[in-house]
């Protein structure tokens, strides 16, 4: 019998790294152990069919903020088909607070923070017939260099079709109240070599895509430069194969070492996340975040301006005292050092973080349900945050997706925040509908509204056009050079937040 060990990812392209973890690091177990990775949006009885045709004696679940709902109705009809498999529960959203959340409840177990050590130890004591009494755990952390890598557990499918997640650290010396990685003490670093030689078999099989989890890539100069020469000097021997590689950078710190090897990398092959959240400095005090804004503007704007590296940063709608001016502000601010995208994602409720300290003096109101979104704050309404959360939405639409670059400096105007939160006003009362627009149907609307707001309708037209031609192109010249992928399946959920995608990094946490 099988130790099954399984989740509902955000989407078929994702690939758990920390059910990966788990597997490898099973011991005496791993070879009675498989992994079964599904996808949010199927239909629980079939997902209960395909875990229980793997006849598991344990069923083993992550558990994140995206999938907490489908895996509470997962478990509950698991346990009414199947009551006598124990079920184990590990991931963030269990993590903290399970006394309060019916999930656990139904469950057999509970295992918070790091599992590779505590759940092969679980999973024992059950088939030796002397299961825990005790139904929550405390993850053990490990050293570092007694955790077994998991990155040959990537199968050749994975390495065509899907996103390779990896880590050459964990933790986070930083103390944001909104993420998880406030409740870790430092950051732990794998040892390069010999994490570096993992990413050489990765590579010797076929990888050429690369994410990185690591809250703070950049934190350490020395480690950073090893693995980012790691990567160009396969880049410079097959210049025809290249390898594409996302890191999470703090914007505040960029020695001239570092920004001369970033200058080296092709177009196309880094894409660097930056996490800005807020430029409001009262805030960002109040959030416990260090971060000199002066110097991360302008190494944001010398990397756009001196490197061929994506920049996807990242602002936070909904944090403790930051009114709609202020949040308005930051996003012009930064719009004007013009990163590639900005990721506009409204505060979420993570379960253990501290932001919750803040909820009685800025009246800060969360949904009840996943993803926990803030709803409303002492600054800025329900109403309000509805027309963010819309703006949030046409802006992936309309700036995100690459498909107006040539229209969008004529929506912004002086103003952008202004002129692009107007837009998505108007585009709302016309539609009274943020998805399920077609293409063509967007681009007549925002014609229609430029042209409403004063813009010369042949210039607006002949503007859009471009873009359609560029779009075009580039779709051509994609389809030309990219092999067909296996169907994925559609889903309702599948865009999350940069800080919550990469809470999967860590087999537990």
């Amino acid at each position: 019998m099988t130790i099954l060990l399984t989740t509902l990812n955000a989407r078929y392209a994702h690939s758990s790294l920390g059910l990966r973890y788990l597997h490898a690091n099973m011991g005496q177990l791993e070879n009675r152990t498989r992994i079964l990775e599904l996808v949010i949006g199927i239909n629980t009885a079939v997902a209960a069919e395909k875990i229980l045709a793997a006849d598991p004696a344990i069923i083993c679940i992550g558990v994140y903020i995206w999938n907490a709902e489908e895996t509470a109705r997962l478990v509950s009809l698991l346990k009414a088909v199947s009551p006598d498999i124990p079920i184990i529960l590990g991931g963030p959203e269990i993590s903290h607070e399970p006394e309060q959340q019916p999930l656990a409840q139904m469950a057999d177990y509970a295992i918070g923070g790091w599992g590779e050590a505590t759940l092969p130890d679980i999973c024992t004591q059950i088939l030796n017939g002397s299961p825990p009494v005790e139904k929550f755990h405390k993850g053990k952390h490990l050293p570092l260099d007694d955790i077994v890598m998991p990155y040959h557990l990537y199968s050749d499918e994975d390495i065509a079709h899907r996103t390779l997640y990896v880590e050459a650290s964990r933790g986070c010396p930083f103390r944001c109240e909104f993420c998880l990685s406030s409740l870790d003490k430092t950051a732990w670093a794998f040892d390069t070599d010999r994490f570096l030689g993992e990413m050489e078999k990765l590579y010797e099989r076929g990888a050429r895509s690369f994410k990185f989890v690591d809250r703070t890539f950049n934190l350490n100069t020395k480690k950073c430069l090893q693995i980012l020469h790691f990567f160009l000097d396969r880049i410079h021997a097959s210049p025809s194969d290249p390898v594409f590689v996302h890191f999470e950078v703090i914007p505040d710190h960029l020695p001239d070492v570092l920004k001369e090897t970033i200058r080296q990398f092709p177009s196309g092959t880094l894409q660097l996340e930056i996490g800005v959240q807020t430029f409001n400095p009262d805030v960002q005090a109040r959030i416990s975040r260090k971060q000199d804004n002066t110097k991360s503007e302008e190494n944001i704007l010398w990397l756009r301006n001196q490197t061929r590296a994506h920049l996807h940063t990242d602002l936070i709608m909904g944090l403790p005292g930051e009114s709609l001016e202020s949040f308005a502000a930051g996003f012009d601010r930064l719009v004007s050092l013009d990163p590639h995208e900005i990721q506009v994602g409204v505060l979420k409720r993570l379960r253990g973080t501290p932001i919750l300290r803040h909820t009685e003096m800025f009246g800060l109101v969360f949904d009840p349900a996943p993803p926990y979104a803030i709803m409303a704050t002492s600054d800025i309404d329900f109403f309000t945050m509805q027309r963010l959360v819309r703006f949030a939405r046409f802006w992936d639409l309309i700036a995100n997706s690459g498909r107006f670059a040539r229209t969008l400096p004529m929506i912004f105007g002086e103003k952008p925040f202004d002129r692009f939160m107007a837009l998505s006003d108007w585009l709302f009362e016309t539609g009274r509908t943020t998805h399920g627009i077609a293409l063509d149907r967007l681009a007549a609307l925002v014609t229609e509204w430029l042209v409403l707001n004063g813009a010369d309708p042949d210039t607006v037209r002949i503007t859009i056009g471009q873009d359609y031609a560029g779009k075009a192109h580039a779709k051509r010249q994609v389809q030309a050079t990219t092999p067909s992928l296996p169907n994925e399946p559609k889903q309702a959920h599948v865009r999350q937040s940069r800080h919550i995608e990469k809470s999967a990094k860590a087999a537990g946490t």
